[in-house]
């Protein structure tokens, strides 16, 4: 019997999910699994189990999830019901339970409902967690977007500016190279992973109504998890703010914690701290590569327009095609594609490239990314982060540096490690990376790749 990757935790802070509504019959809990948060205002952190942030996932299964929370999205901005929602959220469900073709059957079902012409909204992710799954809602309604961000360009000025309450980093700089994308009436399509009580919703349409006012913001979330309470406040918001502010998910419900949930969960952190990872006895090969081309933007960290998506897709073709020759091509291999912090999209679709390229082969190709949310590993099958690596920020963030984190990259207890990894970072992280690469060699059991991309820049184009 498989156990739910939320149990342990949930067990011992007395958490309970609950389920009112999931396209094609999704629960909360096939979206995510739960994990031990180090936070003093939050006991528990939701891993999401389609993101590919915390938990290496089919990289198909990322793009195609994001994409199906863009044709809800599509639904609602044009009142249009496109059909795709049942048949969608039974693909993921399918996929989940282990079914190899359901997320390509996704991608193709989702292609098929692409519009013809560029949607007139504007979709806005946040960083760090949802900048990759924001540009898959916007290539599903073929919108620009853009991404927040905590690395400011010396020289340019954000154009706004909002806090994440609950987050252990939580200014959100907003830097469009083009300070008119924000600009004018159009619906703004505001993307996260989980809508938890809609505090940074509200902060967020504060700062943008300050710079860009409109009338119309709509929130896409894999699930929304609020209070009746956190529903409510966010409805008499949008009325005194005189705007509209809609809401889909993947699956709505909620999850109930005791009184004394952070005081279980600092006892737990407390009982379990982080246990090191043990490394091989030799470190695997790391060699460094390049090939994305200039010109092609990595994100939407300064903007993102849907008339530079064929670009884009040409550079992935081409560089998972110069990739292949030197990747597993072994029957039951397995790759692991990492990319780093804010830069989820690019990888994202590298991996489902690859997944596809190498996929005669009989390599499986998994997606994940390092992040800054320190969680505490528990070697459970119950728990949904059983590993971590630990190491210096790459970048140079405008909260300063500090400590990140590669969850279930290291082994657990009893099963293989990765027979390679492909590890994608722009060129701000060149000569800071030293660290995880030296950490990836040695919890691998064949070589490290690393594909260095160039970052976009305002005004280097």
């Amino acid at each position: 019997m498989t156990v739910w990757s939320g149990q342990w935790t949930a067990d011992r802070l007395d958490a309970r999910l609950t389920t009112t509504a999931g396209v094609g019959g999704l629960v909360a809990e096939d979206l995510v699994g739960m994990a031990l948060r180090r936070n003093p205002r939050r006991a528990h952190l939701l891993v999401s189990r389609v993101l590919g942030k915390h938990v290496p996932t089919d990289p198909r299964l990322v793009h195609g999830a994001g994409r199906l929370l863009g044709a809800l999205v599509a639904d609602r901005l044009t009142g249009t019901p496109g059909g795709l929602a049942e048949e969608g959220g039974a693909l993921v469900a399918a996929a989940l339970r282990g079914d190899p073709t359901a997320s390509s059957r996704l991608l193709a079902a989702l292609d098929a409902q692409l519009p013809a012409t560029t949607a007139d909204a504007l979709v806005l992710g946040y960083a760090e967690t949802a900048t990759g799954l924001g540009h898959s809602v916007a290539d599903q309604l073929r919108a620009p977007y853009l991404h927040s961000t905590r690395r400011p360009v010396p020289g340019v000025a954000a154009v706004g500016a909002f806090e994440e309450s609950h987050s252990h980093a939580t200014s959100h700089l907003l830097l469009p190279e083009d300070p008119a994308l924000l600009a004018g009436p159009r619906p703004l399509v505001l993307v996260d992973d989980e809508l938890s009580t809609g505090a940074t919703v509200m902060d967020t349409v504060r700062a943008v109504q300050a710079v860009a006012p409109r009338s119309r913001y709509l929130v896409a979330a894999l699930v929304d998890l609020r209070s009746a309470a956190d529903r409510a406040a966010l409805a008499g918001f949008a009325e005194r703010t005189g705007v509209q502010i809609e809401v889909v998910a993947l699956v709505s419900g909620a999850i109930a914690l005791p009184a004394d949930a952070l005081a279980r969960g600092a006892a737990l952190v407390e009982q379990h701290g982080r246990p090191a990872v043990e490394a091989g006895s030799a470190a695997a090969e790391v060699r460094s590569v390049t090939g994305w081309p200039a010109g092609v933007r990595d994100g939407g960290r300064h903007g993102f327009p849907d008339s530079e998506r064929p670009a884009f897709d040409a550079a992935v073709a081409a560089v998972a095609a110069q990739l292949r020759p030197g990747l597993p091509a072994g029957a039951g291999e397995r790759l692991l594609v990492l990319g780093t912090e804010e830069l989820m999209y690019l990888p994202t679709r590298l991996a489902a490239e690859l997944a596809g390229l190498l996929a005669g082969d009989g390599v499986e190709v998994v997606f994940s990314s390092t992040t800054r949310s320190p969680v505490v590993p528990v070697d459970e099958p119950g728990c949904a982060i059983r590993t971590a690596l630990t190491f210096p920020a790459s970048d140079d963030p405008a909260d300063g540096p500090g400590p990140r984190f590669a969850y279930n990259v290291a082994p657990p207890a009893g099963a293989a490690p990765f027979d390679a990894v492909l590890l994608v970072l722009d060129d701000a992280s060149t000569g800071r990376d030293g660290d995880l690469r030296a950490q990836l060699a040695a919890v691998s059991a064949g070589p490290v790749t690393v594909l260095t991309v160039p970052g976009s820049r305002p005004g280097a184009r």
